[in-house]
């Protein structure tokens, strides 16, 4: 491939976050990600678990971080939007 002028990286991550136009986001979690160079162009190659997620947590999302986590309406909506997951927000915050 490097004879015709392409070149590859491989970029170790452990989570991909592509933030769509409409707010959503498409979260991929156990990426494999490769950086692809030809003709001058970069562009990237991800493969992993896709899942989608809109950027609206439901109030009720919200109180059962605060109660679960013990925290303040703000860290919970911030726990959130980092994680995208009820789970991995309490589990965030009770670090």
């Amino acid at each position: 491939m490097k004879q015709m002028g392409i070149s590859q990286e491989n970029i170790p991550a452990s989570r991909v976050i592509i933030e769509k136009e409409d707010g959503g986001k498409i979260l991929i979690s156990e990426p494999s990600v490769a950086r692809v160079k030809m003709q001058g162009q970069e562009s990237f190659q991800i493969t992993g678990n896709i899942s989608e997620q809109n950027e609206d947590f439901s109030e009720k999302d919200i109180k059962a971080v605060m109660e679960q986590a013990g925290c303040t309406k703000m860290q919970a909506k911030q726990a959130l939007e980092k994680t995208g997951d009820l789970v991995e927000a309490i589990m965030l915050l009770g670090e």
